[in-house]
């Protein structure tokens, strides 16, 4: 147990080791890279990986489009489906879903590398600013969005697309929710999150007003008089507590607010860290605070989680990525303590777990691992103040497949809802199908909120 209580402390590495270590995790491939990666692509009549995507982009289109010199077109043809398409390029998990259903992907081959195809092109169409879009005639409707997260973002463009106005509510100071605030920085580097939010948004018609928290400037009734339609796309505010001893202790913190604060930080040496990290999650958050922390001058960082490798959430690129990154991960692992010494955390006392009849229990045996900064990454959860009457099931807005939840006239998508896996993509494509639905209904006859009025 020595240097406990060695401290957390910034400027643990030279500026230029910072830059290396939060330089673009995957550079953009140059236009013969893609074209070479293009040809590997059997351009499947069936092809699973379109039915792997959450938002069905057709990648053999898009490929075949790179392929023949066309990588504009194909960004249009990814952008009609996933408008952030240049931000899913970068933090989907595509080795569980599109290049994990390629046929390519088998024990002797390699998936074809949709990811940086995606990017390849969409980075092309934004830096040239090239708009594939515009509005329709004004229809006359508006309709207020809250949240400026993926699912809020995807949600205004397809209805502005229509000719709808549409005013976007976000208590943060910058749009983007999850994108700009939640995302390893060497995932989205370079302001990426911002110029996407500029790129979306060019379309017009869209108002952005930061700053306000639903409950607090505005509520629920306010919306539905003063606007034909309302989307919620307000993300997962709150975090789950570990409910143990020593959890007030300095040097405890959530790993969301880690990587959020890391994200904004102009200069990464001012962002403290401690010697020995400890994180506790199985999930992405855990591996994201887990390799910043590393690539920020910690000396040994830990993730510890509950149950078995298999288990985890992240997936088994993402493990790899960590431990490639010098990240110890222990299994079988649960918090019972944080020791304390001087009021700043000195170690964490876990307990061993196993699983018996499907479920877990603790061995009785203990152990306890020098730390001076202990990261919490167990789940977000869902804060239902200011939701009225909207009915709520397992801690989600309760939606159908169209995103029309239980009262007339308030749609929701993203993290917020209990449809599909906490993704970005899967955000993006409900965000954009709840468009679709609020359009039809608009479209079907639906008096404006200022005649009812």
């Amino acid at each position: 147990m020595d240097r406990l209580g060695s401290g957390i402390q910034a400027d643990r590495l030279s500026p230029e080791q910072y830059a290396v270590n939060f330089s673009d995790l995957h550079p953009r491939l140059d236009k013969h890279e893609a074209l070479v990666a293009a040809d590997r692509c059997y351009f499947c009549y069936d092809a699973p990986c379109m039915t792997a995507c959450p938002t069905a982009i057709d990648i053999p289109l898009f490929i075949r489009q790179i392929s023949t010199g066309n990588p504009l077109g194909a960004a249009k043809t990814i952008f009609d489906q996933n408008i952030l398409g240049g931000m899913c390029a970068r933090v989907c998990p595509t080795e569980t879903l599109c290049e994990q259903a390629c046929v390519r992907n088998t024990a002797e081959d390699r998936p074809v590398e949709i990811g940086k195809l995606q990017r390849y092109s969409t980075d092309i169409a934004m830096e040239t600013n090239r708009q594939f879009y515009q509005r329709a005639a004004s229809t006359g409707r508006r309709v207020a969005v809250v949240g400026a997260g993926p699912a809020g973002l995807a949600c205004a463009h397809r209805l502005s697309m229509h000719g709808h106005s549409v005013i976007v509510f976000d208590a943060r100071e910058k749009v983007g929710g999850l994108n700009e605030y939640g995302i390893a920085t060497y995932k989205a580097t370079e302001n990426f999150a911002q110029r996407e939010v500029d790129y979306v948004t060019a379309i017009g018609g869209i108002e952005i007003r930061n700053g306000q928290v639903l409950g607090r400037d505005f509520t629920l009734a306010d919306l539905t008089a003063e606007f034909d339609a309302v989307f919620l796309g307000i993300g997962l505010a709150g975090v789950n507590g570990l409910g143990i001893e020593g959890e007030e202790l300095n040097g405890v913190e959530d790993a969301v607010q880690f990587i959020a604060a890391l994200r904004q930080a102009k200069d990464k040496s001012e962002v403290p860290v401690g010697r020995r990290v400890v994180v506790l999650g199985g999930g992405m958050t855990a591996i994201d605070a887990a390799i910043q922390a590393k690539l920020l001058g910690a000396e040994e960082v830990t993730i510890c989680y509950r149950r078995g490798k298999e288990s985890m959430n992240a997936s088994g690129y993402e493990q790899d990525l960590a431990a490639s990154n010098g990240v110890i991960i222990r299994h079988w692992l649960a918090p019972k303590r944080i020791l304390g010494k001087d009021g700043a955390v000195a170690g964490i006392e876990l307990g061993y777990t196993k699983a018996e009849n499907g479920k877990l229990v603790g061995t009785g045996e203990t152990g306890i691992i020098a730390a001076d900064q202990v990261m919490k990454a167990i789940g977000q959860t869902f804060a239902t103040s200011g939701l009225g009457s909207l009915r709520i099931e397992a801690g989600r807005v309760f939606t159908d497949a169209e995103g029309r939840t239980s009262v007339e006239g308030i749609w929701a998508g993203g993290d917020c809802v209990g449809r599909g896996e906490d993704l970005t993509v899967t955000a993006v494509a409900q965000g954009r199908d709840a468009a679709e639905s609020i359009n039809r209904q608009l479209a079907a006859g639906a008096q404006p909120a200022a005649a009812v009025a």
